[in-house]
């Protein structure tokens, strides 16, 4: 008995000394941490900004300013503030507020949308000594790994600078559709997206609105990111290893410039390759256009290096290597096109913003951008021009006749062609005792003439039935003042704003910018706004087959045009659609009008994407209304009767991959469907 005591006593010793052993080390690597963190702090916190800024944007057709703010790093002794490109691009006024609490008014030597990154000088009071200031480190944000302590510096809700805790969730989070293996940028307020060369620092330090641009760092007291966004207890930051780049480049030479070849890429996963990348649209007139490269083309070589992308997250990095190309440069690529290996040369251009500077011409009341080459390819836009994106009511530009619209592009002003914002200033000065102002505008693919008057006339009132014999041109009445604008204030008819093409029209010759004042040597008279429809009803009254006299003036002299009168062309609605239901999608052929309204080719062939029911494995896979199918497994796809063979087949296959190629938004892509059979077809 008793030794059992004696037993119970040192055991119950040891246990308690074990527990002891284990609460000092516990408090030691506590103390250790604390002692980590406190160093980092020490390092990076002198080096801490809250900016403040007076933003200016644009609604309503004129400019309007508002309070904002975010974090920032000073990373050189002279005062190079890093922050987010979404803090600081619309500033007109930057002012920093150190921890000491100085606050000193900030440029902004360089705006980088494609990465979120802004480059600020610090300003230092007029008359004062050259100082240096406390700044940060730059760290090393490849060797970050999953579980890695961080701290994020900033300024939450614009109030004192803090500091949070957390850890490395994922050094290299893409966001990306799983299933059709889309990359997905952030994308701010004014519609600037991010994320094509970034692959983010996830982490869980608390990051809330405020804490944008701050450093995230390591425990090392390196900057290793610089925080972007975050919510939900997540947190996203841009890695140094960018950070540096872009600031490298400000420093070297004021800019920032990368290099661009113009293709879309896609992992080769799905194709049951480990190398190489996926090319999934080219560019129209870009340098992979020019030197032959192809959708379907694999790349394993850019400038003699490999090329790999295997899975979405390394993507950014096929990016980012073609961005480091020397602008200018002519580069070989190594690619296989149907298993056979093919080498082209390929000039390096540089990558453009997409989205031009934007301005307020406040007398006239409307706001308006330049107009950059990535616009001009995705909106149908002019190269040259401005695009209107806001108009104010009851200033001149509203009264314009026939009306003006935001998204149009103004290419000439009076007499003078306008290319960008520079020149529609001067025009515009030049022509400021001018009572009417002719402009030359396009819309979509119409180009059209327009008057702006001091005083703001009566809205149009315009009225669209379909005819039943057809024209394949669209017109603008030739009212009084564009009469004058064209320089015969005695102009009557229309004049012709748009050919369609593959049409009797077209055949016969009509051109934009002809003026109809006859029709079967009948004058037309037409001259008001409400006269818009006189042409099309008088032509409605004629035969389908029957054939138009058509009497136009053509810079300055008369000729007849005689144009064969063709039924209007076939409705969505008369075009027979079928669902495939494994899927669960619909389609249907497609009509001339969908040719001549998309600027497709005549003979282009598929089928259209008419409904794409959410929840269904289509729309899991990244399927669109709107996408035209060119193309399923390989399978050419012609019309409906193909479409409907060839997804027989595939029924009856059931292949683990379902891959479409299709025509969107004037781009090819590819669709990745991958659905489970077994749920589909029990």
């Amino acid at each position: 008995m008793r030794m059992r005591r004696l037993f119970g006593l040192l055991l119950g010793l040891a246990l308690l000394s074990s527990l002891a052993v284990q609460a000092q080390g516990r408090a030691a690597l506590e103390d250790a941490l604390r002692r980590d963190i406190e160093r980092a702090r020490d390092k990076v916190f002198p080096a801490l900004v809250n900016i403040l800024v007076v933003n200016r944007y644009f609604e309503g057709g004129r400019a309007q300013y508002a309070l904002g703010g975010g974090s920032g790093v000073i990373v050189s002794p002279d005062g190079l503030v890093l922050t987010n490109y979404h803090v600081a691009s619309d500033a007109v006024r930057l002012f920093c507020t150190l921890t000491t609490g100085e606050r000193l008014e900030a440029e902004a030597l360089w705006h980088d949308a494609m990465t979120d990154l802004s480059v600020l000088r610090l300003k230092a009071p007029a008359n004062s000594p050259k100082r240096e200031f406390p700044y940060a480190q730059m760290g090393d944000s490849d060797a970050l790994k999953t579980g890695d302590y961080v701290l994020a510096m900033g300024n939450p809700l614009l109030l004192a600078s803090s500091v949070t805790l957390g850890i490395v969730s994922n050094p290299k989070r893409v966001f990306l559709n799983p299933f059709n293996q889309e990359i997905e940028g952030a994308e701010f307020e004014r519609g600037d997206r991010s994320g094509m060369l970034t692959r983010w620092i996830q982490h869980d330090a608390l990051i809330l609105p405020g804490n944008s641009g701050g450093p995230l760092v390591n425990l090392q007291g390196e900057v290793v990111g610089i925080n972007q966004l975050g919510g939900g207890g997540i947190g996203f930051a841009i890695p140094s290893r960018i950070a540096r780049s872009v600031l490298e480049q400000v420093r070297r030479t004021g800019r920032v410039e990368r290099g661009w070849l113009g293709f879309r890429a896609m992992p080769v996963e799905k194709l049951r390759r480990t190398d190489g990348v996926l090319v999934a649209s080219v560019t129209p007139n870009s340098p992979a256009e020019s030197a032959g490269i192809q959708p379907g083309d694999v790349i394993v070589r850019i400038d003699g290096k490999p090329v790999s992308a295997r899975f979405p997250e390394e993507i950014p990095l096929v990016y980012l290597q073609i961005a480091e190309l020397p602008i200018g440069k002519l580069v070989p690529i190594e690619l296989l096109r149907n298993g056979e290996q093919r080498t082209v040369q390929v000039r390096v251009e540089r990558m453009e913003p997409y989205y031009g500077e934007e301005d307020e011409f406040r007398t006239l009341g409307f706001t308006a951008r330049d107009i950059t080459r990535p616009m001009a390819r995705a909106s149908r836009l002019p190269e040259e021009g401005v695009q209107i994106t806001g108009i104010r009511p009851g200033y001149p530009l509203d009264t314009a006749e026939p009306k003006l619209n935001v998204g149009d592009a103004i290419v000439q002003f009076g007499e003078r062609k306008i290319r960008n914002l520079k020149d529609l200033r001067e025009a515009i000065e030049a022509h400021r005792e001018q009572e009417n102002i002719p402009i030359v505008f396009q819309r979509r693919t119409e180009t059209l003439i327009t008057v702006i008057r001091n005083r703001p006339p009566s809205p149009p009132s315009l009225s669209t039935e379909l005819p039943k014999a057809w024209l394949g041109v669209r017109t603008q009445v030739i009212t009084q003042p564009v009469a004058q604008a064209l320089g015969d204030p005695n102009l009557k008819g229309f004049r012709i704003t748009e050919v369609l093409p593959y049409t009797e029209a077209s055949k016969a010759g009509l051109q934009v910018g002809d003026l109809i004042v006859a029709l079967n040597d009948e004058p037309l008279e037409a001259f008001r706004t409400q006269d818009a429809r006189d042409l099309e009803r008088r032509i409605e009254r004629m035969d389908i087959g029957a054939e138009a006299k058509l009497t136009v003036v053509r810079n300055g002299e008369r000729r007849e045009i005689r144009v064969k009168l063709e039924p209007s062309p076939a409705s969505a609605e008369a075009v027979r659609s079928i669902r495939q239901n494994e899927l669960d999608f619909a389609v249907r052929d497609i009509t001339a009008l969908d040719r001549m309204r998309n600027r497709w080719r005549e003979d282009q062939q598929g089928v259209l994407v008419t409904d794409v029911p959410n929840g269904g494995w289509a729309q899991l896979g990244g399927l669109r209304n709107g996408d035209l199918i060119l193309a399923v497994n390989e399978q050419p796809i012609q019309n409906l009767q193909d479409f409907q063979q060839v997804m027989q087949t595939v029924v009856q296959q059931q292949p683990p991959v379902v891959i479409l190629y299709v025509l969107r938004d004037r781009e090819t892509s590819f669709v990745f469907i991958e659905p489970d059979w077994k749920e589909i077809t029990q």
